[in-house]
């Protein structure tokens, strides 16, 4: 009976299979990297509400103080008025006309006490109230921070799983793979310009948006960059949409949760695709089933189909 040849179960992996796998990674790195650019946003968002909220605080401490020293005054006051002995006396005095003048005295001070007091206790329970905020905000801060790191180092991971692959590679193995890639990059340049000059008719917040991120094309993806040379795909929106006007987070995920929800069937130029589950990368829909965005590491600004992407699926569309 003849036996077939059957390829060791060692056998190295063909410059193919680790070109697939270091684009993997950097797939990997990239969504890592979103996510890192998401918790980034919430940390911005909850410093500045702590911030506040500090401040508010300390507003609260300064009234707080400043209706200590009132009570402090009016004690005083009541004091140097004779306080219960002196009008005791007074009661029993043979002029009536000051016992009375005294009586009106210490009524208008105990009087003026009484509203302070509860003046100072209404502003002791705010600034109770305020001090617990603080304290939660603060949790959430430390929390997103947290995200932020842990999500950064994942990205950094990645992208040294990567570099630790192609090292084994012989230098000449190495070059050609690079120069595979570069050739590829080149090719998708050319037929992105192609496209983007053929591209018109787009008028109003969306063909500003488009024309900017248009602009961009051959340019290289960096993590966390929103210009004016490397983008990130979520600082690419961001900075388009700025042009045109719109205030948007440097986050897909967060950028997935602002605007006009719109359906896949009734896309129009200049919508951000959003990709992934959770989200973790946004593109500009410029028609023809095509969009503009900032791929991943390792790759430029391009024009490619606005399908999913590979291992994430598009799962919703924006308008702003």
């Amino acid at each position: 009976m003849a036996v077939g040849l059957m390829a060791p179960a060692n056998a190295a992996p063909s410059l193919a299979e680790i070109q697939a796998k270091v684009r993997y990674l950097e797939e990997e790195a990239t969504t890592a990297a979103e996510g890192a650019q998401e918790a980034k946003v919430k940390l911005i968002a909850l410093t500045r509400t702590l911030n506040g909220i500090k401040a508010k605080a300390a507003v609260q401490g300064e009234t707080l103080s400043a209706l200590q020293k009132s009570l402090g005054t009016i004690a005083i006051e009541q004091y140097k008025a004779g306080g219960l002995g002196q009008s005791l006396e007074l009661l029993f005095s043979s002029d009536p006309t000051l016992y009375l003048s005294s009586a009106g005295a210490l009524d208008a001070i105990s009087r003026r006490k009484s509203a302070q007091l509860r003046k100072y206790e209404a502003a002791q329970q705010r600034l109770s109230a305020t001090t617990l905020t603080v304290n939660d905000k603060l949790a959430l801060v430390v929390a997103a921070e947290k995200k932020f790191k842990a999500q950064s180092a994942i990205a950094q991971e990645k992208l040294a799983e990567a570099e630790a692959l192609l090292s084994k590679l012989t230098k000449a193995e190495r070059e050609r793979l690079a120069k595979l890639a570069a050739e590829q990059e080149d090719a998708d340049q050319a037929d992105s310009q192609a496209a983007a000059r053929a591209l018109t008719g787009i008028s109003g917040r969306a063909g500003i948006a488009i024309k900017y991120a248009l602009k961009q094309i051959g340019d290289r993806y960096v993590f966390g960059a929103a210009g004016l040379v490397t983008w990130d795909c979520s600082g690419l929106t961001m900075r388009a949409y700025q042009a045109a006007g719109v205030s948007l987070p440097h986050s897909s995920a967060a950028q997935s949760r602002l605007g006009k929800q719109v359906s896949i069937k009734s896309l129009k130029p200049g919508d951000l695709l959003f990709y992934g589950r959770p989200v973790s990368h946004v593109g500009m829909y410029i028609g023809g089933g095509k969009m503009v965005h900032a791929p991943r590491s390792g790759s430029r600004v391009k024009i490619t189909t606005s399908g999913s992407l590979g291992r994430k699926p598009l799962v919703g569309a924006r308008r702003f």
